[in-house]
């Protein structure tokens, strides 16, 4: 019997994921479903299992304080709307990033993985070794965009990343803010379809409309108890984080 918990707030990714999971050929059994970081460390305290299905924000912060505050020995597959928590991800035991919304196919390999994990005999070198061709796959070959295309009545221009401060998302459109203040149209739709075409160490998604440039950011400060308020250069108004993503935003800023 596999043991497993589902730690995840949105219903429907919980469903999609129960869904998935009950497809499996296996004696598998999910002991708990949990939406929030507090209900989690309590239960991971007092019980053990062979499998975590984890998404990244949660409700009242980021799933990385659970695996800080309890010691997981397990593999975790990781499920995010996010690619910047890769790194984190793979430093506390996971073994799969699934980037929403996921296909059947991606989750089946993930399953697949943790199986073979599973059932390996030298288990911690299997992973570690995974592990390092997976990230090598994915990431080290990575190319980023260098710059955007601005289209305009009589034609059209470039603005380059490096010149990028902050990007902006509202009523269905995405604007780019340059170092002069100035802001311009961008053809892409999403803050998402952009942030997936960019460095994750450069820029970082610090709520759902507002994405930033890490060598652009000029001041910070708290704001509430649980957010920040950040300058950007040639910006007058302070852009805020969102409470989900504040300790992760700290962390980043400080790489």
């Amino acid at each position: 019997m596999i043991k497993t918990i589902i730690i995840e707030d949105e219903i429907p990714a919980r469903k999609k994921l129960k869904r998935f999971i009950e497809e499996q050929h296996a004696q598998i059994k999910i002991v708990a479903e949990i939406d929030n970081i507090a209900m989690a460390v309590e239960f991971l305290k007092n019980t053990s299992v062979d499998l975590i299905f984890s998404d990244i924000e949660l409700l009242d912060g980021n799933a990385f304080d659970i695996f800080k505050q309890v010691s997981i020995s397990c593999p975790i597959i990781f499920t995010t709307a996010y690619d910047q928590f890769w790194m984190n991800a793979f430093e506390s035991n996971g073994i799969a990033y699934l980037l929403k919304p996921f296909s059947r196919e991606r989750f089946q390999n993930a399953w697949d993985k943790f199986l073979l994990f599973r059932n390996a005999s030298s288990y911690e070198n299997k992973q570690l070794t995974n592990l390092s061709k997976l990230i090598e796959q994915n990431f080290a070959k990575q190319s980023y965009k260098k710059r955007f295309t601005i289209h305009k009545h009589q034609g059209f221009s470039f603005i380059d990343v490096e010149n990028i401060t902050f990007f902006g998302a509202g009523e269905g459109v995405v604007f780019a803010f340059d170092t002069t203040g100035k802001k311009h149209l961008l053809n892409e739709l999403t803050l998402k379809e952009i942030e997936e075409q960019l460095n994750p160490s450069d820029f970082f998604r610090i709520n759902r409309s507002e994405l930033v440039s890490k060598q652009h950011v000029e001041k910070i400060e708290r704001y509430t108890k649980n957010t920040l308020s950040v300058r950007m250069k040639s910006y007058t108004n302070h852009l805020k984080t969102s409470q989900s993503n504040t300790a992760a935003f700290r962390e980043w800023i400080e790489k």
